[in-house]
């Protein structure tokens, strides 16, 4: 077991691993730790040395800034456990937001932990978590899923085991593969509610909130921008409508069979195709299954 006393005082000439949160668009939610931090630590370690100069340079700060990125960690991590070992402070700091969320800096922080090093968090803004306390689901219990599989088989594959979590899901996505996202959530999950946070805390902030089939129709017409951060709600989440305009989302369909649960949604006026698709997406599985175990059932 290992006891990490972040501010008490330790023999020997160890330095310390600083996790410094950057903003993720507006510069006024830098903190005023964050700037004397950087400003104290012998090296910062930053993923794009040109993105972090701009930000160094506005707050005044100088220090000897290195690289530590995806394609050199293996070679830049070990090096800079060397140099904190020999006591140097470093200050690790992403792009945006908190270091080592989805992000690099996890692994330098996992071997930092091996050697016994100090590692100290300077929070600050995240793009997630401002995105969920702002979309107005459920916040006691969620689960961030970082950047999706980009193939569509990866993608569902992913998806599937989370079909009957209760938790919140976050998750982050570009502007060129939001929408297909969204296309495997529906098929996969079903029409849960959904919000669309981008350009966060930046001049152009943008809450898009509806069903996971409203935010595909609003993306048709209103082109993606910017890069996304996705919430969308949890199984069986509520049955109120509540102001996204979802009624009755809990599991009314489980005491039918899988025909009576179709020829529900025909009565409703759907085709038979999207009548066994509405099915599908409610009991999570795949169209085809539910194909098979009505001819089954005849």
């Amino acid at each position: 077991m290992q006891i990490q006393k972040s501010y008490a005082d330790r023999p020997g000439s160890e330095g310390t691993l600083y996790l410094v949160a950057t903003p993720i668009g507006n510069l006024e939610d830098m903190t005023f730790r964050a700037v004397r931090t950087l400003k104290e630590a012998d090296i910062i370690a930053a993923e794009d040395t040109r993105q972090t100069r701009k930000l160094l340079t506005h707050f005044d700060i100088g220090g000897r800034l290195v690289s530590y990125h995806e394609h050199n960690k293996h070679a830049s991590g070990p090096e800079l456990v060397r140099l904190m070992k020999e006591g140097q402070t470093i200050a690790l700091v992403s792009d945006a937001g908190l270091p080592a969320i989805s992000d690099p800096g996890e692994d330098l922080v996992r071997l930092a932990v091996e050697e016994g090093i100090r590692v100290v968090p300077v929070p600050g803004a995240n793009a997630a978590l401002s995105a969920l306390i702002a979309s107005g689901l459920p916040t006691a219990g969620f689960r961030f899923g970082g950047f999706l599989p980009r193939e569509k088989k990866g993608l569902k594959e992913a998806l599937a085991p989370l079909a009957g979590d209760p938790a919140t899901f976050l998750c982050y996505e570009s502007p060129h593969r939001v929408a297909k996202t969204l296309e495997a959530m529906l098929d996969v999950w079903g029409n849960r509610r959904v919000v669309l946070a981008r350009e966060l805390t930046k001049r152009y902030e943008e809450f898009t909130r509806g069903t996971l089939e409203e935010a595909l129709a609003y993306l048709e017409e209103h082109p993606p921008l910017g890069e996304y951060c996705l919430v969308v709600e949890g199984a069986q989440a509520g049955a109120a409508s509540g102001a996204y305009g979802v009624a009755d989302s809990g599991d009314w369909w489980q005491a039918k069979s899988i025909r009576e649960h179709v020829d529900h949604y025909g009565e409703q006026g759907l085709d038979r195709k999207e009548a066994m698709k509405k099915a599908a997406q409610d009991r999570g599985v795949s169209k085809r299954e539910i194909y098979q175990a009505l001819l089954e059932e005849e």
